[in-house]
């Protein structure tokens, strides 16, 4: 693939990537193996609330088609074919899950060095479009997106923004929900590994008048651990601390307080992916 702009989902990713990734208030244990046929296999078991759920994952490279099938403990089957160069700078990726037959996705994305489209349809009987573009360098890209449901007539979704990357900072101006929020994300990296960074996010709601500002960073202790905190301005404050207990093992510990309502029980959330 080419190292163009990439593609309108990258917008605004990476510092979405520092203000949500790694929080979180659930309980989940991860496994991972590889077996001799070179097939990974990954169980997983989450607590959330009082509820348990698991799934078992298997990822299968074969030339230029990978396979990730995915069964639960509810007895649903969820199944992902992504083939890359079917054609030139093409990525085609099938999407289903069982029993819902009406779950189906297939999306083609198409990359240049200078634009990245993708076209994502719904396999029922209703399908909804859904079209991408991004135009650009990798340093600075303009791009939009909109969802039409071919029933209706109507755009489901309508998103356009820009982004400008430097080798030490992003950001990113997104108009979204069909035009009545804006929201602006900004990101700088401290150091080479990009694991110690600041940024924040604004978001204006234009329909109620509402604002929301988060504010939030990642410190890398060391080679092995990083803390993470976020605060926005409703008073909710949250911290993470991630540490490779051993190699490609992460132990995750993450917490959430109501600054403005001490009363309330914090929330905690631990999570563990053993890796060999």
């Amino acid at each position: 693939m080419s190292k163009g702009p990439g593609l309108f989902s990258d917008i605004g990713k990476k510092a979405k990537d520092l203000l949500t990734k790694d929080y979180t208030s659930d309980q989940k244990f991860s496994i991972s193996t590889y077996s001799d046929a070179g097939v990974a296999l990954t169980s997983t078991a989450v607590k959330k609330g009082g509820l348990s759920t698991g799934d078992v994952a298997a990822l299968y490279k074969f030339k230029n088609t990978v396979f990730d099938v995915k069964v639960d403990t509810e007895s649903n089957i969820s199944a992902i074919v992504t083939i890359t160069e079917i054609l030139p700078s093409t990525k085609t990726i099938a999407t289903f899950k069982l029993p819902d037959y009406n779950s189906g996705k297939l999306e083609v994305q198409y990359f240049h060095d200078h634009a990245a489209l993708s076209t994502a349809v719904a396999l029922n009987q209703s399908p909804v479009v859904d079209l991408s573009a991004t135009f650009g360098t990798p340093t600075i890209a303009f791009g939009a997106e909109a969802g039409y449901d071919t029933t209706s007539g109507n755009f489901t979704k309508y998103t356009a923004g820009i982004s400008v990357n430097k080798p030490d900072s992003s950001a990113a101006i997104l108009l979204g929900d069909k035009g009545d929020s804006l929201r602006a994300s900004y990101v700088h990296y401290l150091d080479h590994s990009k694991k110690t960074a600041a940024g924040g996010e604004i978001t204006r709601r234009f329909s109620t008048n509402q604002n929301t500002f988060t504010v939030g960073g990642s410190y890398a202790v060391d080679h092995l651990t990083v803390i993470k905190a976020k605060l926005n301005d409703h008073g909710n404050l949250a911290a993470a601390l991630q540490h490779e207990v051993i190699p490609k093992s992460v132990l995750t510990v993450s917490g959430e307080i109501d600054t403005k309502a001490l009363d309330k029980n914090p929330k905690f959330g631990l999570a563990i992916a053993l890796k060999p």
